[in-house]
């Protein structure tokens, strides 16, 4: 079990959304469109407001739950979970600005909560109306607790928010209730959820009331997962369930207790949901061999399993992760939540070791496989991140049937949409980080913003100016009311091959590095500025020898920036086009494209089309190649004209 050592401790502390404002080019169209078009579409969406969209029902539930009005349960068993992400979302926003008509409805929702909750505190519409009397029997598949956590995170979002105890109050009479049901005790169920996701909802809750015994009900079920006996089969036998299951016990991370799993395995989302629980319980509890097990996980997971664009779980079968190496293009699942939860994970980690890695994960998640999840316009989602697309083929493959070669206005499965949302909506707290300790600030991401902190008794506001991630030049200005000595530290990307650091317009060519991160450690005056300057070429990207899906290929990318090409710029049968390892490519803004985007032009060569009554499909010689400009646009933004054609990964010839 648990291991209270206190051999782990953070390196850093991240700052919160109230002391970060986004004020950037690329990033506050996006948080105001979030906040004005994206959350109230999505309260339409669960209030099945949305002609023509998959209906939700979600809110309808909550009232049937509550006795207020008559009908049938609507939805997958986690229905719940998408008002949970919705309300959290909505306490990002009002963390940064009050809205008193948007705090209005959330406050009008959470009554209706308090009225849909049990005496007792229970709070699930599924159970509640359709499947009563069956509280707790199938937790493998029906994702009780997962509707929980998240509802916690959401009560934790408003509370820190608004200062208002409702919410929390009745998410916390929840947690008590629950603490009642499971534990080690011979009364108790010594069992966990299928679907990770409380583990770490628990421990936001401990950090908001500071009850211990919210951060052990945590512990517990993060130390009871995978244990033997088998508790899925459990409660498999009590249902009377024949024991063959449908999914393996990896599929749920329960093949082994958590501290000996060493391999990334089964649903992605889950995983990366588990894995930053386990981060949390590492710090909370001083447990270095939970944090090693992590450190293997993530080892496993981002060198082995993950695309280019930071998505993860390849396989549509189970949306899980495979084998290594196992990254096909035109089949890749990469559920836009796994790459939201790789970003939960990855800054979690980043807090406790301070290495640029975790960093660099995090931001190629964000600007790939996360923005790719969301239409330009904030309508319409994907659920499936593909790094290649044929159209033609594309509804006609079993293998690729959950592939939408456009964005969706809902889903029947609506997870992700509410979860993009809040990861915008929430992307302050990802910037900067401090170390009070050792009078530090870190940078971590390259965002327009104010920040304000408290360092070496002062306190310091800084304002970063700059056009990432089109242009690398970041310009961080200091004001405090007097001189005062810390470290800024400046993480320098993985993709980075040239930095140049100025203080004041002088150049800095002694600054110590550690793990990725440039630190500059002086008396800093009022007004002080800081220049630093990435080189940012476009880079052909080529793939590990074993990654056999991209032999002879090679990727484009532009900093932080994966490209693609799309057949609205570049016509049919992309997978004929072929670039040479030296070809000149150049990157130009273009304010009219895709609400304004670099984009990379160059030459490339492809087969000269046959004749169009030609009827041979083989021949003994190769096609003769000709010269043709290509334009490469971000992956993020694909699909946002009409639909066609894809390709990340582009032939390439040495």
């Amino acid at each position: 079990m648990s291991t209270m050592n206190n051999q782990v401790q953070k390196k850093m502390n991240p700052l919160t959304l109230q002391q970060v404002t986004i004020q950037d080019p690329f990033w506050s169209s996006r948080e105001q469109n979030v906040t004005e078009t994206v959350v109230p579409y999505q309260w339409d969406a669960l209030n099945d407001n949305i002609p023509g969209a998959e209906p939700s029902h979600t809110i309808e539930n909550f009232r049937l739950a509550a006795g207020e009005a008559q009908g049938e349960y609507y939805g997958m068993v986690f229905q719940d979970s998408d008002l949970g992400k919705w309300l959290e979302t909505v306490g990002f926003i009002l963390s940064r600005e009050r809205d008193p008509e948007l705090e209005k409805t959330a406050d009008e929702v959470i009554d209706l909560l308090e009225r849909a909750q049990q005496p007792d505190g229970y709070l699930n519409t599924y159970y509640t109306v359709k499947k009563t009397g069956e509280r707790w029997t199938n937790l493998r598949d029906n994702h009780e607790l997962y509707c929980a956590g998240h509802l916690m995170e959401a009560a934790v979002s408003y509370y820190q928010a608004t200062g208002k105890r409702k919410f929390l109050d009745i998410m916390s009479r929840y947690a008590d209730y629950i603490a009642t049901v499971f534990g080690p005790g011979s009364d108790q169920i010594q069992g966990y959820d299928g679907h990770p996701e409380i583990e770490l909802a628990l421990v936001k809750m401990y950090e908001a009331t500071g009850e211990a015994k919210y951060l052990e009900l945590s512990s517990f079920f993060v130390d009871q997962r995978g244990q033997q006996p088998h508790f899925f089969d459990q409660e498999a036998e009590k249902r009377q369930e024949n024991t063959s299951r449908k999914r393996s016990y990896d599929y749920f991370q329960a093949h082994a207790p958590v501290r000996e799993q060493q391999t990334a395995e089964g649903h992605s989302v889950r995983a990366v949901y588990l894995y930053s629980a386990m981060a949390d319980l590492a710090v909370k509890n001083g447990d270095q061999q939970l944090l090693d097990a992590c450190k293997q996980l993530w080892k496993d997971t981002t060198r082995r399993k993950m695309y280019l664009t930071g998505g993860i779980g390849s396989s549509e079968f189970q949306e899980r992760f495979t084998v290594p190496y196992d990254l096909p293009n035109d089949r890749a699942y990469a559920e836009t939540c796994a790459a939201i939860g790789l970003m939960f994970w990855a800054h979690r980690m980043l807090q406790i070791e301070a290495d640029r890695e975790y960093a660099d994960i995090m931001e190629r998640a964000l600007y790939n496989g996360v923005l790719s999840g969301i239409s330009l316009d904030g309508k319409s989602y994907f659920y499936v991140n593909p790094l290649e697309v044929w159209p033609d083929t594309a509804n006609h493959r079993h293998d690729m049937s959950t592939v939408k070669v456009t964005r969706q206005p809902w889903f029947g499965c609506a997870c992700c949409p509410p979860n993009i949302a809040r990861l915008i909506a929430s992307l302050g707290q990802y910037i900067y980080s401090q170390n009070d300790a050792r009078k530090e600030l870190y940078v971590h991401l390259y965002i327009g913003s104010n920040a304000a902190v408290e360092l070496a008794g002062q306190q310091v506001r800084l304002l970063q100016t700059t056009s990432y991630p089109w242009d690398g030049t970041v310009e961080l200005e200091l004001d405090m009311d007097q001189g005062a000595e810390f470290a800024v530290s400046l993480r320098i990307p993985g993709w980075c091959k040239a930095a140049k650091i100025a203080v004041n317009g002088e150049e800095v060519t002694d600054t110590a590095t550690n793990s990725g991160y440039a630190s500059l450690r002086r008396t800093w005056q009022p007004g002080d500025r800081i220049t630093l300057e990435l080189s940012m070429p476009v880079e052909l990207v080529f793939a590990h020898p074993a990654l056999r899906e991209n032999a002879g290929k090679a990727a484009l990318q532009r900093g932080p920036v994966v490209f693609c090409l799309e057949e609205a710029d570049n016509g049919v049968n992309l997978q004929d086009i072929e670039l040479a390892a030296d070809a000149k490519l150049k990157a130009e803004f273009d304010e009219n494209l895709l609400g304004g985007v670099v984009v990379i032009n160059g030459t490339a060569t492809r087969s000269d089309s046959p004749a169009a009554d030609a009827d041979e499909l083989y021949a003994t010689s190769p096609a003769a190649r000709v010269p043709v400009r290509i334009t490469a646009v971000p992956y993020y933004a694909w699909s946002n004209r009409a639909p066609g054609e894809m390709t990340v990964w582009i032939r390439c010839r040495a």
